[in-house]
């Protein structure tokens, strides 16, 4: 993970997570036209990329991905084309390639409008219902942003087309992953049209094989909710306390909790770790894949105590 200084602006203080500390964080300081009533606009400075990360409707997240060497630039789940396009002027950037995550229209529903905003763009996807596509990838297929390196990684569950990009620099640094709607902060996606033997998959042995330093980013901001059913699974566990705590303040100043990592994700997120006897004993289940199917048909039923 690398080590550069987490920086500034206004009044705006960011306490970073105890297990994740994102290098290079920086607070947009305009009232722009790229701030957005959910949270504010962030960028994370890695050694290879910026990742500015975009709120859009009333949970979802945008990822303006920028390769610092070339400044070509990827946006991965463009709903708001208006805003995308004011970040990719206010970055002088080059927008030369959409990743979508999945059909679904809170992340593929800006597609259409986007590619008549800005002209040549490579639209990817895993999902023909995808709007605007002209490229359709698959699992381990590879593109690239610039000099940066992505491999495709099919995920199918939430939908059955559902692609995560894992997203890397010319060496190999930064690891980085867009996860959609597959994992989030956690917890992971409905099995909207899938199995739990499919998320089991996803989760554990594909997002489960990526080095441990690899960031996180998904698609919504659910992570408080998420927390408050992780707690409640192991409420003993002293990552997810130290976790929510920090969630907590982080979202009372609108900061968004993007991004977490795998290595994380591991310590605290119920779905990855259903083969910890904590989990099982709260499911009643000894198998791993039965452990993530009773887990989210609980968590789909899950009302909070506030």
């Amino acid at each position: 993970m690398s080590s550069g200084k987490l920086r500034l602006r206004h009044s705006l203080r960011h306490k970073s997570s105890q297990l994740l500390k994102p290098s290079g964080l920086v607070v947009s300081t305009a009232t722009s036209r790229i701030r957005s009533n959910h949270s504010i606009t962030i960028d994370v400075q890695q050694l290879a990329m910026n990742v500015k990360v975009l709120s859009a409707l009333e949970d979802n997240y945008m990822y303006l991905v920028i390769d610092e060497k070339t400044k070509e630039a990827a946006i991965v789940d463009p709903v708001d084309p208006e805003k995308v396009v004011s970040a990719v002027k206010e970055e002088g950037v080059k927008l030369k390639t959409v990743l979508t995550t999945h059909h679904h229209w809170d992340h593929a529903g800006g597609n259409k409008d986007l590619v008549k905003l800005v002209s040549g763009l490579t639209v990817c996807g895993g999902d023909d219902r995808i709007g605007a596509l002209n490229k359709k990838v698959k699992h381990d297929d590879k593109l690239t942003i610039g000099s940066l390196n992505v491999r495709c990684m099919f995920t199918p569950c939430h939908t059955t087309g559902h692609i995560c990009y894992y997203v890397t620099g010319p060496d190999g640094s930064d690891p980085t992953v867009f996860t959609g709607d597959t994992l989030f902060i956690a917890a992971c996606g409905k099995f909207f049209e899938g199995t739990a033997d499919q998320m089991y998959r996803a989760l554990i042995e594909e997002l489960g094989s990526l080095p441990p330093e690899t960031k996180v980013y998904c698609g919504h901001e659910y992570t408080v909710s998420s927390l408050r059913y992780a707690l409640t699974v192991e409420p003993r566990n002293v990552d997810l306390q130290h976790k929510m705590e920090w969630a907590k303040a982080q979202r009372a100043k609108q900061v968004p909790t993007v991004p977490s990592s795998i290595g994380d994700e591991k310590k605290f997120n119920p779905f990855m770790r259903v083969r910890e006897p904590t989990i099982q004993k709260y499911t009643g289940t000894s198998d791993p894949v039965d452990t993530m199917a009773k887990l989210r048909e609980d968590k789909n039923t899950f009302k909070p105590k506030m």
